[in-house]
């Protein structure tokens, strides 16, 4: 059996894969602000499972990492910095544990479902802040595995400032006082769609996706947005910069978990084209 385990800023999911790569079981519980607080919450909701011996565990970290020596260097909603999760979790279920960041895993069970089609394929999630994951043939990128696309500084009004301050959910619920999911009014669809795309047609120009996924919070709206983010793409569109397929995500808040199944599987690192 395969554990995965994603922390979320206010939710922690685990769940147990069996080797076909189907859910057997999973729970949740509240993320405690304090890690020590964290690990003890997982060694007792560990404990409920059924499930007791595992094979590989993966866990997925909403935040920068240090992957050669299982550090959790900072968290995106979480006040933990240079955590030991790696030999943390390894303790609680007593198997190899492998870290990575949570958009990336996301973009690599959203890369899974599209493989037969696309092989280079960027996720980018639009949730409370920006985060992005580059999948090219069923690898995440090591080029691109710490990249910060939220943080890319754009100009807004004349200001530069990181995408994510004026494009996230964040920023939406700022900007208009309501959360994306409360937002009607087409005309400000028009508006955050457009503050999307400006930060889209910049990663399509440097890396040259061949299929954009948008996931997260904003982007369970996608069709609210989907039709004006097109049309604002392609207004920057050249002969040098091709505007490619742009999709919603499939697998919602299930990719992370899904992820952390494939990035344990046997054949994960290998060309098995």
């Amino acid at each position: 059996m395969i554990a995965a385990v994603d922390i979320g800023g206010t939710k922690t999911l685990v769940a147990v894969f069996n080797d076909a790569g189907k859910v057997v079981e999973e729970l949740k519980f509240q993320t405690p602000i304090n890690y020590d607080e964290f690990i003890n919450e997982l060694t007792i909701s560990v404990a409920k499972l059924a499930t007791k011996d595992f094979s590989k565990t993966a866990v997925a970290v909403p935040g920068f990492i240090d992957r050669k020596h299982g550090i959790g260097i900072v968290f995106g909603n979480l006040p933990w910095h240079n955590v030991t999760i790696q030999s943390d979790c390894e303790k609680i279920f007593k198997s190899p544990v492998v870290i990575e960041n949570d958009a990336n895993l996301a973009g690599l069970s959203e890369a899974d479902i599209v493989k037969k089609e696309y092989r280079k394929v960027l996720y980018v999630t639009i949730s409370t802040g920006i985060g992005s994951g580059l999948i090219i043939d069923d690898i995440i990128d090591p080029d691109f595995e710490d990249a910060e696309v939220g943080s890319m500084l754009m100009d807004n009004r004349g200001k530069l400032m990181p995408w994510e301050d004026f494009a996230s959910g964040k920023a939406i619920v700022k900007k208009f006082g309501k959360k994306a999911s409360e937002i009607t009014d087409p005309k400000s669809w028009y508006i955050i769609a457009h503050n999307i795309a400006l930060g889209i047609i910049t990663l399509i120009a440097t890396l040259t996706p061949e299929i954009i996924i948008i996931g997260g919070g904003v982007g369970s709206h996608f069709d609210k947005f989907k039709d004006r983010l097109n049309e604002d793409l392609k207004i920057y569109e050249n002969p040098l910069v091709k505007i490619p397929p742009i999709i919603q995500a499939q697998r919602a808040e299930e990719a992370v978990i899904y992820g952390c199944y494939l990035i344990t599987k046997p054949n994960y690192g290998r060309n098995t084209h």
